[in-house]
């Protein structure tokens, strides 16, 4: 098959006086492209590599690809991961991975917060501030923890996020709205190790977003295939870190990464994260590929707090979360990049 490898180079992202020094930082690296392009060329397939932008309505027609591996992050806009597969979407064209609506609800973190809480899944009670004159709702308790409601790669994450009382909590809001230019997302502080569930698959049968009632379906994960999960190191980074997954360990220090996966988990913990997991993969209706993150609250014995889900991983072969779980249960990265996209063949039925 001829696959149109879509993605947002850092290189190639327009830049102008001001910018947040931090403003492409989840975008990929010529080393993602080389990876997943070798990847898939591996299976037998021709790749060709197209800027995931604007100029996909003039080159996609002359590339005439038969399938889109989609890791296109955007540029502008409160749904900008949304952008490309809308596009894709338009001129009829199969892609990989979760389709408009899923991204659009993914990026917005407050948005995805309230999807969990409707279908009573665990997520940190939170607060978004528009404006700095807000009150902080008398039932948020401290401490908490601030960060921008529409970016990845822990981006306005770092030690600063942690708040503990009133006085912090709009030093940091007056920064963080000047800084970013969107709603900030306020939640209570999870104290505890952070763990990181990857999967890939589909769920199997027409799946609503919701849970299912019957009890007995209720740990069903039909379809999904869950990697390791992942625990950062956090104890093997500077103090001045606080114990976070900074934007600076995902950035500066990610060939540093520290880690352990699997994680060192019970199995009966290790269970209700890949539930909750699934659960939160069905309920915001990801195809193909996604990762959520966890806090396990250390002052509750350890139970699971959702903190987001990222139905675009990164791809990067060298650091990853997604890659190195996948790896440690014994896949190679050529194995899965081609089950991302053996997915997508299957579900759009063009292998047959």
């Amino acid at each position: 098959m001829h696959v149109a490898l879509l993605a947002n180079l850092k290189k190639n992202a327009p830049t102008w006086p001001g910018m947040s020094p931090d403003q492409w930082d989840d975008l990929d690296s010529p080393k993602t492209i080389d990876g997943i392009s070798a990847a898939i060329e591996s299976a037998g397939h021709k790749v060709t590599f197209l800027e995931g932008d604007a100029t996909l309505f003039d080159n996609l027609p002359k590339v005439k690809p038969d399938i889109c591996f989609n890791i296109s992050e955007g540029h502008f806009g409160d749904a900008r991961e949304a952008q490309i597969p809308a596009i894709l979407e338009m001129l009829r064209i199969p892609y990989t991975g979760s389709r408009v609506l899923t991204l659009a609800l993914a990026l917005d973190k407050p948005m995805t917060k309230r999807v969990l809480t409707y279908h009573e899944l665990p997520t940190p009670n939170f607060q978004v501030f528009e404006r700095l004159n807000e009150e902080l709702d008398p039932d948020l308790t401290f401490p908490l923890f601030i960060k921008p409601s529409r970016e990845g790669t822990g981006m306005g994450v770092s030690a600063e996020s942690i708040i503990q009382n009133k006085e912090q909590l709009y030093f940091q809001l007056e920064k963080m709205l000047a800084r970013y230019q969107q709603p900030i997302l306020v939640e209570h502080y999870i104290e505890g190790r952070e763990v990181t569930i990857g999967m890939v698959g589909n769920l199997s049968g027409p799946a609503a977003r919701r849970i299912p009632k019957d009890q007995e379906a209720r740990r069903i994960f039909r379809g999904l295939h869950f990697f390791p999960s992942l625990e950062v190191n956090t104890a093997a980074y500077p103090e001045e870190e606080a114990g976070l997954y900074t934007n600076r360990m995902k950035t500066e220090l990610a060939d540093e990464f520290h880690y352990h996966c699997p994680a060192p988990l019970p199995d009966d913990l290790l269970e209700d994260l890949n539930w909750y997991a699934a659960a939160t993969f069905r309920v915001m209706g990801c195809l193909d590929v996604a990762r959520v993150d966890f806090r396990l609250d250390a002052n509750d014995n350890n139970k699971p707090y959702i903190l987001e889900i990222n139905p675009l991983p990164g791809l990067n072969p060298g650091y990853s979360d997604l890659c190195i779980e996948a790896s440690a249960d014994g896949w190679s990265y050529e194995q899965l990049i081609n089950r991302i996209l053996d997915l997508a063949i299957e579900r759009y039925q063009l292998n047959k």
